[in-house]
């Protein structure tokens, strides 16, 4: 009978050290799994906010700049795209083109100086300047929570955890490579 309790015994000791040693790392990546999602949701927010806000930014131009068409368009386009789009890499694309139509959009502002005066549209573009700056500490907010998460599964012993309870690497929140480009700039002074 000892010949038997004896190897049962050593098995629970070591099933029980293995259960206490591996919670703990369960528990810490579910903690930091939700940081994550936290995170993505505050970027997810704080985009929603700017997309609220251009459907009025667009009419005011519209009423000042009404045969300024395409850069509109361009500005809806983008937006719809972007509120489609699904998961970071995804919504990181959309947003770069978001941010390129709105850009667009201010060139086509220079030329209509009752529009600048104009208060509506002065608050708005406020908004929209405070909103960018939300996204933008949103998105560094979650890329950091994305980092502690990842190097977590990446370094040992988070990664026998990881690989047990399948938790794999998140993605960051990447500008678009044409972000890395310096835009041009032509005020159409060609002449000299």
């Amino acid at each position: 009978m000892r010949k038997v309790l004896g190897p049962i015994a050593i098995i629970v000791v070591i099933l029980v050290l293995l259960g206490v040693m591996l919670v703990p790392s369960y528990n810490k990546f579910v903690t930091l799994e939700e940081n994550v999602d936290q995170s993505y949701a505050q970027v997810e927010n704080q985009l929603q906010r700017r997309m609220d806000l251009i459907p009025n930014l667009v009419n005011t131009v519209k009423g000042f700049a009404e045969h300024e068409k395409e850069v509109i368009g361009d500005i809806s386009d983008a937006r719809a795209r972007l509120a489609g789009a699904q998961g970071p890499e995804e919504q990181a694309a959309a947003n770069d083109e978001l941010s390129g139509a709105l850009s667009r959009l201010l060139v086509v502002v220079e030329n209509y100086p009752d529009l600048k005066a104009n208060e509506n549209f002065r608050q708005l573009m406020d908004e929209l300047a405070g909103t960018e700056n939300r996204i933008g500490v949103a998105r560094q907010d979650y890329n950091n929570e994305v980092a502690t998460f990842n190097k977590r599964v990446k370094r040992f012993p988070g990664n026998l955890t990881a690989s047990i309870f399948g938790f794999d690497e998140k993605e960051y929140f990447k500008a678009d490579e044409a972000a890395k480009e310096v835009p041009k700039v032509d005020f159409g002074d060609d002449e000299k």
